[in-house]
């Protein structure tokens, strides 16, 4: 009895320091005719749970009782597998009470604050930090493909959306093209209640960006992550999938955790070339066609936060200031941040057709997807695949360079241009903008009021 209560502490305790789905392990075997035995040597369903890719990649369920981490650990060193993890849980960057990320809830502070007008969206400062509306004249396009005048697509990957906005009047895919990874169904509409659920609003408020950067573009919401924010590796991975076999062309996620997760790295190198380093491909009907932006994190600090970190092939997103400086709460380290966007009082929609300000780099990151869709939109056939695509945003950002006591290194800033992204100015040559509006995004929220 001793022996049995010290065990049953011992994986209490195994359980309770895996932030993971109970009971789950994802398995890449060399071969799929090795699952029966390998299922039967860790204690495995060997009916799988689901499957994707080739070679295989499994989720299985654990029937001995082990925890994942256990199962995970003991597969070390087999050779008929090529990559083993637990269905890692990751998170929206602004959700409180976690320990990697200072949290930038709705309900304190200078986060964000509920109310507001359409005309206060519309007038925000950071249409004019990027150079927006001359990028838009420019281009000649907002959003609609230069050669063909079809919609570009942007999958937004959240906590899903309230599809009755008026902000998304006529901006959003068939509702068919949409889908809910939480409850299993073409319903993406955002769960829960203001002030009850802190995450509740972050995907409305995320796609409104989209909407307002690139306004002619379609919008395509996809529902991972519950009304707490919090989202399982295994349904990320299911949504990326979903987004590039039903034609988006840029895909944003505003999420994170602070370890490497083996299974997104490869599907996101997958969706910018068709196959990865490893030669796993996985089942994409356009390889190659999304460019990926995701957001840095909001540590304050250069804590590495993934899948931003992973030096994969998607954009990694910091925040930055209306000053043009870096945002305090923003993660950065420059070997790893391709780009920033103003992340600092963004004001968007809300649920129940509402709007309000949210600080954080899950603001950011929607400002660079949505210039990447505008890119795309001007110049449709220019960029190989979507990696190279998000690499040309990147490249044609303003260049700010300074020193700050907070960082040892200096920083490097690389804030977005519209403007130079769709001219194919070198970024050299694109001076910071001046005379552009200096209100604050909680001025502007303020205009109607």
């Amino acid at each position: 009895m001793v022996v049995a209560a010290v065990f049953g502490t011992q994986l209490a305790t195994a359980q309770a320091n895996c932030d993971c789905v109970p009971n789950q392990v994802v398995v890449q075997l060399t071969n799929a005719s090795n699952l029966p035995a390998v299922a039967q040597q860790y204690g495995l369903n060997p009916t799988p749970i689901s499957q994707i890719a080739s070679p295989p990649v499994y989720l299985l369920e654990i029937t001995n009782g082990n925890a994942p981490t256990q199962v995970v650990a003991g597969m070390a060193g087999d050779t008929r597998i090529l990559f083993r993890e637990v269905n890692r849980k990751l998170s929206q960057v602004e959700r409180e009470g976690l320990p990697w990320t200072q949290g930038r809830s709705w309900a304190v502070g200078r986060s964000w604050a509920v109310g507001g007008s359409a005309k206060g969206y519309a007038a925000q400062y950071f249409p004019d930090r990027i150079r927006l509306d001359q990028a838009h004249i420019a281009a000649g396009t907002k959003g609609r493909r230069v050669d063909n005048n079809q919609p570009v697509i942007v999958a937004v990957l959240d906590t899903g959306i309230d599809l009755s906005h008026p902000a998304f009047a006529g901006r959003l895919v068939p509702q068919a093209d949409m889908y809910d990874f939480v409850s299993g169904d073409n319903d993406p509409s955002e769960v829960g209640q203001l002030r009850v659920n802190p995450s509740f609003g972050h995907g409305t408020h995320v796609a409104g960006i989209v909407a307002l950067t690139v306004p002619d573009a379609k919008i395509m919401p996809l529902r991972i992550l519950d009304e707490n924010g919090e989202g399982e590796l295994w349904r990320i991975t299911a949504a990326l999938i979903w987004a590039a076999n039903h034609g988006a062309d840029i895909a944003n996620l505003s999420l994170g955790y602070p370890q490497s997760v083996e299974l997104l790295k490869q599907l996101i190198d997958c969706s910018a070339f068709g196959t990865t380093p490893t030669g796993t491909q996985f089942p994409l009907n356009s390889p190659g066609r999304m460019g990926i932006t995701v957001s840095s994190g909001n540590g304050g600090n250069s804590t590495a936060i993934f899948p931003a970190a992973e030096r994969s092939h998607a954009l990694a997103v910091a925040a930055s200031t209306r000053q043009d400086r870096l945002a305090l709460f923003s993660t950065y380290d420059r070997a790893r941040v391709g780009a920033s966007a103003p992340g600092e009082d963004i004001v968007s929609a809300l649920p129940g057709g509402r709007y309000g300000v949210w600080t954080g780099t899950s603001m950011a990151a929607p400002i660079a997807a949505g210039l990447g869709a505008l890119v795309k939109a001007r110049y449709p056939t220019t960029f190989p695949n979507g990696h190279e695509l998000m690499d040309h945003v990147s490249e044609t950002s303003v260049d700010i360079r300074y020193s700050h006591p907070n960082w040892t290194s200096e920083v490097r800033l690389h804030r977005v241009d519209a403007l130079c992204a769709v001219t194919i100015f070198d970024p050299q040559v694109c001076p910071i903008p001046q005379n552009l509006t200096e209100r604050s995004g909680f001025e502007q929220f303020l205009i109607e009021q």
